[in-house]
């Protein structure tokens, strides 16, 4: 229960729920550029290069529900100031770390942090926004993560190249203590208090499930790309697709499920589910590889693979201002044209892997964002299209879980294939593009209204 708190002005407590949000996706994808630089510096070679994004959002995934239930439990308000403390502390051990175990353990505790943090800002905003203007409110999400995940890299580089105070790549990790510890004060100040509630119940053996999925698919793809595809490696990845089986027959079954079941039986939102997974795991690992491929491949530093990745973020922002205007009339149709823009780019790139340059990647790297932005806040709206209202919270915050746990396999399964052949990885993203095109027709026909 939530008690009155007349500072709790509704967008003003968006800003801060999105402040919170885009600091977590910024840190899930600011390692893509500081990767190569990272490994140069503390060594680990591909292996610390796959698991520096990888287990973060594997943390992150992985707890992100069971934070959400901690947050009913014991109040979100309280759950939020501790995860933000909580990862900033996180993230500063990240910039003092001196080894690859050092840096990948104070990752792991960055996700967990983090997944403590971002799932209390979804039933935050649903007490203190009227349910007519809910949708409204978590529709600025889609785009927001959308573009972090471009901004992260960016930044990464930026901040790589400035080298403030001697510092390096460990003032990407640092600048936390800026940011973060204004998010906290603003949070402190804002979000309204609330008890929770201790009857809340926590789907002890789902979290394990869902755990064990994504650390069996994680090592096996990483373990397999590092050191051969043995048994080792294919069982740790059969292991993982049964324990996600198992995990799904839980949902079904368990007294106090990890996903509010009546979402599950929503065949609409279930595939907006899964092209979800499909398409932010495609992406995600896209522009990983874009930014291995123009450091590694092409010779970059930091600085100029982030601004060769900007034309993305660019695409983002002026299809995200676009779509906005008509993805209440077009619905699924919109998502699939941007399918097709993000097909035609990544198609465009392929042509141009055997002869790159910086001027001839920067119009397919831009038409990749423009399909991407078009996809990213649509995909959110029109998933939870038929969701009732009062679900419209916990569908938007398994849809940002969704998110998270894509971006950690697409991360390791396209880096994986692209350590092998970059063409080969951009064939993959593009299958899976392929696949996200036909799912499409099973999503919801229109988006939740809210623009009127």
């Amino acid at each position: 229960m939530f008690l009155a708190q007349p500072r709790a002005r509704p967008y003003a407590v968006l800003a801060v729920i999105l402040a919170a949000a885009v600091i977590d996706l910024l840190d899930s994808t600011i390692t893509n550029i500081a990767a190569p630089t990272i490994a140069a510096d503390l060594g680990g070679g591909e292996t610390l290069i796959q698991w520096l994004g990888a287990a973060y959002a594997l943390a992150l995934g992985v707890l992100l529900v069971v934070g959400g239930r901690l947050g009913d439990k014991y109040g979100r308000r309280r759950l939020f100031l501790a995860g933000m403390a909580g990862f900033i502390v996180a993230s500063t051990a990240c910039g003092l770390a001196v080894t690859p175990a050092m840096l990948i353990v104070s990752r792991l505790v960055q996700g967990a942090f983090g997944a403590l943090l971002v799932p209390q800002g979804f039933g935050i905003l649903t007490t203190v926004f009227p349910r007519e203007q809910r949708a409204r409110a978590f529709s600025a999400f889609g785009p927001a993560l959308g573009l972090s995940a471009v901004g992260g890299p960016i930044l990464a580089g930026f901040l790589i190249q400035a080298d403030l105070l001697g510092t390096g790549w460990r003032a990407m990790f640092l600048i936390n203590l800026v940011l973060g510890g204004g998010a906290l004060i603003a949070a402190h100040r804002l979000l309204p208090r609330d008890a929770g509630d201790r009857s809340v119940t926590l789907d002890g053996p789902g979290a394990t499930l869902l755990a064990l999925t994504m650390l069996g698919l994680l090592y096996g793809l990483i373990d397999g790309s590092g050191h051969g595809w043995s048994a080792l490696p294919l069982g740790s990845l059969a292991a993982g697709l049964v324990c996600f089986a198992l995990f799904c027959r839980r949902q079904v079954t368990a007294p106090a499920p990890l996903v509010v079941p009546s979402l599950l039986r929503n065949r609409g939102f279930t595939f907006g589910l899964v092209l979800s997974v499909v398409f932010f795991a495609a992406v995600s690992g896209l522009l990983y590889v874009l930014s291995l491929f123009m450091q590694n491949g092409l010779g970059y530093g930091p600085l100029q693979a982030a601004l060769g990745l900007s034309p993305v973020a660019a695409g983002i922002v002026v299809a995200s201002i676009v779509c906005r205007r008509l993805v209440a009339s077009l619905g699924r149709t919109l998502i699939f044209a941007g399918l097709l823009v993000t097909l035609a780019g990544v198609g465009w790139l392929l042509l141009l892997v055997p002869a790159p340059s910086a001027w001839l990647l920067a119009c397919p790297v831009l038409v990749i964002g423009l399909g991407m932005g078009t996809c990213f806040g649509t995909v959110f709206d029109v998933t939870i299209g038929d969701v009732d209202p009062h679900e419209a919270g916990s569908a938007s915050g398994s849809l940002t879980a969704v998110q998270q746990l894509a971006n950690a396999i697409g991360a390791a399964a396209v880096v994986t294939v692209s350590f092998g052949s970059v063409a080969a990885a951009l064939l993959l993203v593009a299958v899976a593009i392929l696949a996200c095109c036909g799912l499409v027709w099973l999503l919801p026909r229109r988006a939740l209204a809210h623009h009127s």
